[in-house]
């Protein structure tokens, strides 16, 4: 797939991921963000100065599952933006 295939499929719920990448079980999925608000935590209380609990908004994003399976907020480079190796992630690559 192209970025913009792979894009759509983002929003349609899937996952995504490039054969180029590197890193097992890597994929990128959309997160749909917290539109009416969600009480924030120590961390993230910590980062803003507001007081935990505070409810904050977020926006939609997309987010990377990494080699390591820790989760990221991603943007893409110019290279995975004009890359054609783009695939639908299947949870048995994600898992492992």
């Amino acid at each position: 797939m192209d970025f913009g295939e792979a894009l759509t499929a983002l929003k349609q719920g899937g996952k995504v991921s490039r054969d180029g990448w590197n890193g097992k079980g890597m994929f990128v999925v959309h997160q749909l963000g917290y539109p009416d608000g969600i009480p924030i935590n120590g961390n993230t209380a910590e980062a803003t100065g507001l007081p935990e609990g505070t409810v904050c908004r977020f926006r939609p994003y997309l987010m990377l599952r990494a080699a390591d399976g820790a989760f990221v907020p991603w943007v893409p480079s110019v290279s995975d933006v004009l890359a054609e190796d783009w695939r639908h992630a299947v949870w048995a690559d994600a898992a492992a």
